[in-house]
């Protein structure tokens, strides 16, 4: 009989088995940032030849394809809505200032422009919990935005280049600055300021990614040196850190398991790599065959990660190699069938 995985059964071999099952090379370009729906199985997708693309994870098909050559396309995320997405602009930012877009997926339109930054966007999310987001400009600003309002809700204004994140409960974002500090703030009083700051031991290289584990429990740093950190988030102490192959003109992404317990990254020589958090130690080494993925994250409720350099590929559980069944698992933890084309 076939075993299900649960999301909290994630262990050594089930990592190990991890293998692309679909593979995605029609980019004119390098894709420059992706991103899951919290509860959709669908995968957004900004690239460098200026496409925003829509997958169905589950079937892994490609559903639409819309073009941005005025505004080109950058960082990218999901609003709420399984349709509509927020995405940053290239170009223009100096003249029209419009760097961020609200687009609807559904019937290809901008429903709204963003004015505030006035270089590139490196880091945007979305709260969680409500219209909320967030952006950081290599302008050395941090932006805070309701989606409902073109106005800018709030300002943060530091050294460097800025990289943001909510953690999963939107109660808490991370802002992180020049020389490797990290800025803990209330998201419903930012304007008092931090309320804890942590720093990386030793490391001053700046941080291009940060992610909060979906416990809460764990933040993953990734710097432009290609190290990456594993932090308490409460106490801001290392828990783990790990040294890649450096990629001089690609920053890569770590992403955690949803249950918080391992790390996969990419690496500069094109290898991506697992590590057991717990034990420090590394549990999967795979050679990508796409060169270096500049971006990778895990499925919010899969058994599945993508990894993305001028091509992107799914990948899921090579069951030859693994001796659970996995599948993939609703909030409610009743399995769900599993399509992917081979």
């Amino acid at each position: 009989m076939a075993m299900t995985t649960t999301l909290t059964e994630f262990d050594d071999d089930l990592v190990r088995s991890m293998a692309i099952g679909a593979v995605f090379s029609d980019f004119g370009g390098k894709v420059n940032s992706l991103d899951f729906h919290r509860k959709d199985d669908l995968l957004v997708t900004a690239s460098e030849d200026d496409s925003v693309r829509l997958y169905d994870i589950a079937s892994a098909k490609l559903l639409k394809t819309t073009f941005h050559k005025k505004h080109g396309t950058d960082r990218i995320c999901f609003t709420h809505h399984p349709s509509s997405v927020i995405c940053s602009s290239k170009y223009g930012l100096d003249s029209t200032g419009e760097s961020l877009r609200y687009l609807s997926m559904y019937d290809n339109r901008c429903l709204r422009y963003f004015k505030g930054h006035k270089e590139r966007v490196v880091s945007l999310c979305m709260s969680p919990i409500n219209d909320s987001f967030m952006s950081g400009s290599v302008d050395h600003s941090v932006r805070i935005w309701d989606l409902r309002v073109n106005a800018c809700q709030g300002i943060l204004r530091l050294r460097g280049r800025p990289t943001v994140a909510y953690d999963q409960q939107g109660l808490v974002f991370a802002v992180a600055m020049e020389g490797g500090a990290i800025k803990l703030f209330d998201s419903r009083s930012y304007d008092k300021g931090p309320f804890d700051t942590f720093l990386v031991g030793g490391d001053t290289a700046e941080v291009c990614d940060i992610k909060f584990s979906n416990d809460g429990k764990s933040m993953l740093l990734t710097t432009t040196s290609n190290s990456i950190y594993v932090l308490d988030a409460y106490a801001g102490e290392k828990k783990c850190g790990f040294s890649l192959e450096p990629s001089p003109n690609t920053t890569i992404e770590a992403t955690f398991t949803p249950d918080g317990q391992y790390v996969v990254s990419g690496s500069g020589d094109g290898s991506l790599h697992a590590w057991n958090i717990n034990l420090r130690n590394e549990v999967a080494h795979w050679n990508s065959h796409i060169g270096v993925p500049s971006c990778l994250k895990w499925a919010p409720r899969r058994a599945m990660f993508v990894a993305a350099s001028s091509v992107l590929t799914f990948w899921i559980p090579d069951n030859s190699k693994s001796t659970a069944e996995p599948r993939p698992v609703d909030p409610e933890g009743v399995a769900q069938p599993m399509h992917t084309s081979q």
